[in-house]
């Protein structure tokens, strides 16, 4: 199988990350109706400290290998992204919007890594590290977005969701509204819940109210892009929850299904009723969704290499 390189994207001079970090690669090809992107995770901009007090790991290089349709489809119905990442940078840094911290052990008091109720060592690119140092982020990649020159009235394309729909921020995304909203009242207590307000401690306590914002259930929409003026189905990378998709519009490839690791990574105290429990191994919400198949298989194709003009 042939692969043409079709994209890179990393400027030549790197902004300092860690001295002790390898430098950061990514191919990006297409081959057979598939997008490959192949990286070691290492992100191409300043990253925070790691470990630190909200997170004991260290970031490590990976040999992450993500596919996506290059003509995704919208399904029947959306799917939920669970026990995997939801997409990946145009760096080659995934995305996941959960975490693996859980009020009780019980699932569905999920906690919110950018709630601030808990410290998970997030750090200003809303990302984080996993069990096995992988870096990945949770909210606004900021420092890619400014290296892409999307710091003003610019909307950058920054990745691709697992479904092959792309996924944007900054510019014109920003005057986005998402249309989740906290529920009102307060949340069960005792053996049912951690009690207390709903005030985004948990991402139970965001509901979905439809046209009540500019996005649908995925954090998406139909609208023109610096790319597709004509207009084209993308997610939205917002400042405000859900942050991220965390269902995907089409169908998304078992390659970005989790191999291992708890999700999320961070490290968190006992706030809200009861110390948080981390999930399984291999993903925060059960099995994975439908539509994903078997392990994807090892590393890819020789080939891969720094960055052009690192």
């Amino acid at each position: 199988m042939k692969l043409r390189p079709v994209l890179t994207t990393l400027a030549s001079s790197l902004a300092i990350i860690a001295t002790a970090l390898e430098a950061p690669q990514v191919r990006i090809t297409e081959a057979n109706g598939k997008r490959i992107i192949q990286s070691n995770g290492i992100p191409d901009h300043e990253a925070g400290q790691f470990p630190n007090a909200g997170n004991p790991h260290t970031i490590e290089a990976q040999k992450h290998e993500f596919r996506m349709p290059l003509t995704p489809r919208a399904s029947t119905r959306p799917q939920e992204a669970r026990g995997a990442f939801f997409g990946v940078a145009v760096n080659g840094v995934p995305f996941e919007a959960g975490t693996a911290e859980f009020w009780n052990g019980m699932r569905e008091w999920n906690y919110e890594a950018k709630s601030g109720k808990i410290n998970l060592g997030l750090d200003q690119n809303d990302a984080h590290v996993q069990p096995g140092g992988v870096y990945h982020y949770h909210g606004l990649p900021t420092g890619l977005i400014a290296r892409l020159g999307g710091g003003g009235s610019l909307m950058v394309h920054i990745g691709w969701a697992a479904d092959g729909f792309p996924i944007y921020a900054g510019g014109d995304a920003k005057t986005q509204r998402s249309s989740y909203q906290l529920k009102k009242g307060t949340r069960p207590s005792g053996n049912r819940g951690p009690g207390g307000t709903y005030d985004g401690t948990f991402t139970a306590d965001y509901e979905y109210v439809p046209r009540s914002g500019d996005l649908d259930e995925c954090n998406g929409h139909v609208g023109p892009t610096p790319d597709h003026p004509e207009g084209i189905y993308h997610y939205v990378v917002t400042a405000e929850f859900p942050y991220m998709g965390r269902q995907w519009r089409g169908e998304p490839d078992s390659s970005f299904m989790k191999q291992g690791g708890p999700p999320g990574g961070g490290r968190g105290g006992p706030p809200g009723g009861g110390p948080p429990r981390r999930g399984r191994r291999g993903g925060p919400g059960g099995p994975p969704p439908p539509g994903f198949g078997p392990p994807p298989p090892g590393f890819g194709p020789p080939g891969f290499g720094p960055p052009p003009g690192a």
